[in-house]
């Protein structure tokens, strides 16, 4: 049923029930304790009146006249009228009347209990006498010697009471009433507020947005990370989980206290980014950071990360095998021709030529020498071919040390070992040379080192260049620089390894990178 209503009608019905229930229950308090406050008021009064009569020096001589109400009766009523009470009753110790406002009643017992102020108390209660039911107090009267001798009564109609009350319900009323509409208006100006804050959208419709965003956030392939207006993580979905390695709930936290120091640096940024590469953990990501606004302000910033790292090998690997390929097309084309030199030199009879011209060129393999026969490795082996063929069309020389080994060791070292050739192969330029050696212990430590004859690496820089984002070269040779170097610094630590650099024997810079043997599974290192 209530699924049929506006929301604005649940809110403001339920606020006005609010308001109804408040107001009556205010109202009802303060009508009860303005009872309460006229009940006391009048009880104070009367009490101070029957005291006082009790202790007049002409009632209390009166007693041992032979007609105590001609002495007490008038004084009685000039009390009673001066003080404003319904009654004031004076009895001797057996409780007959010496005064009442009705005459006729005087020389009669009382009609209601005296037992109380005669046993010295006193009383005060409401009963209902002769003049009807009353608010009363009844006090002893006491003689020279502290006797009793006597009662005096005091007391108001009940309906005065109530008469006194209603003259004072309709201010009670009308500030009650004052309140109900005040309560009414604050009802519909918060109701407008929370109306315009949730976009006039229904519960229904609040519900499916937020179903429909989290099945959109937690199903895409890309990883979402919301900051609110004061650089807290307000949403983080499972792909961004698992390209940041997060763990628990990260929401509220700083992003300086959850992301890495680069990507904090760009959500904490004031300028949108597009397609950055940073380097998160040992993941290459491609981040875009986008502001995020409401109604013209700034409410956050989101950041999209898009894991590239197996894009980023791929194209490496996809780079290699096309260098190698054209250098086996170059091969191939210069294979076929030197079959035209000996055919023509077999056809001239100038056989002792072509066994010279056989021999010469068979000994410069184009890619096969590139490798140490040690290298045993399929993954290495393939990437030290695909960079010597690379660096032969730059103009570069690739020389594997004869004596390097090595059987396995898995895709970090080719990680390690591309990134390195790659930025001596920058550093060195055309006519270089980039040495390679690779040794492996029988325990399975593997030491690399890769060295050029560049212009090395200055001292003061050999810290910075494994920074995330630090670069030497320019940025005209492409985006994403800063990454390759941080990289191996960053699986050579997982990996519980050291990487050093210093200046080459050429002249140009050597990196020694160190990875300990491998710990088998189950094994505690």
């Amino acid at each position: 049923m209530l699924r049929s209503v506006s929301l604005r009608v649940q809110l403001l019905a339920l606020q006005l029930a609010i308001v109804l229930v408040t107001v009556v229950s205010a109202g009802g308090l303060a009508a009860w304790l303005q009872a309460e406050q006229i009940r006391d008021s009048y009880q104070d009064r009367m009490i101070a009146v029957a005291d006082s009569v009790a202790g007049l020096p002409s009632v209390l001589d009166a007693f041992d006249d032979s007609d105590p109400s001609s002495t007490i009766q008038p004084l009685a009523e000039l009390i009673r009228e001066a003080s404003n009470v319904t009654y004031v009753v004076v009895t001797d110790e057996a409780g007959i009347r010496y005064s009442h406002p009705d005459p006729e009643r005087i020389g009669e017992p009382v009609s209601t209990d005296p037992s109380v102020p005669l046993s010295g108390e006193v009383y005060v209660g409401t009963q209902t006498g002769t003049l009807g039911r009353s608010w009363r107090v009844k006090v002893p009267v006491f003689d020279a010697g502290g006797a009793v001798i006597g009662t005096v009564s005091v007391g108001t109609l009940e309906s005065e009471l109530q008469d006194d009350l209603l003259e004072d319900i309709p201010t009670l009323l009308a500030w009650l009433a004052a309140a109900a509409v005040l309560g009414t208006l604050g009802a519909t100006w918060v109701t407008h507020v929370v109306r315009r804050r949730i976009f006039k959208l229904e519960p229904d419709e609040i519900a499916t947005l937020l179903e429909t965003r989290d099945a959109m956030l937690h199903g895409i392939r890309e990883g979402v990370v919301a900051l609110d207006d004061a650089g807290r993580i307000a949403l983080v979905n499972d792909e961004a989980r698992r390209l940041l390695d997060l763990d628990g709930d990260v929401s509220g936290r700083p992003a300086p206290e959850v992301l890495e120091p680069t990507l904090a640096a760009v959500a904490t940024d004031d300028a949108d980014v597009t397609d950055r590469l940073v380097l998160a953990g040992v993941r290459i990501l491609v981040v875009n950071r986008r502001s995020a606004t409401s109604d013209g302000r700034s409410v956050g910033v989101v950041l999209t990360l898009r894991d590239r790292t197996e894009l980023h090998d791929a194209l490496r690997e996809l780079e290699g095998a096309r260098s190698l390929t054209e250098a086996l097309r170059a091969q191939a084309h210069e294979f076929s021709n030197h079959l035209h030199v000996v055919s023509g030199l077999l056809e001239l009879g100038r056989t002792d030529d072509a066994v010279s011209f056989i021999d010469r060129v068979g000994r410069g393999g184009t890619v096969t020498r590139t490798v140490a026969d040690g290298v045993t490795a399929p993954a290495v082996s393939a990437l030290l071919l695909a960079k010597a063929a690379t660096c032969r069309e730059r103009g570069l020389t690739l020389r594997v040390d004869a004596r390097s080994r090595l059987d396995d060791d898995g895709d970090e070292l080719v990680t390690i070992l591309g990134n390195l050739v790659d930025n001596a192969a920058d550093a060195t330029g055309h006519g270089g040379t980039v040495d390679v050696r690779i040794d492996q212990s029988d325990g399975g430590e593997v030491r690399v080192l890769v060295a050029d004859d560049g212009p090395g690496v200055p001292v003061e820089q050999r810290t910075l260049i494994f920074a995330a984002g630090f670069s030497s070269k320019s940025a005209s040779k492409g985006a994403g620089r800063g990454i390759g170097l941080a990289l191996v610094h960053r699986i050579v630590q997982r990996r519980g390894g050291r990487v050093t650099v210093r200046d080459s024997a050429s002249g140009g810079a050597e990196f020694e990178v160190v990875l300990p043997a491998r710990v088998p599974a189950g094994v505690r290192p």
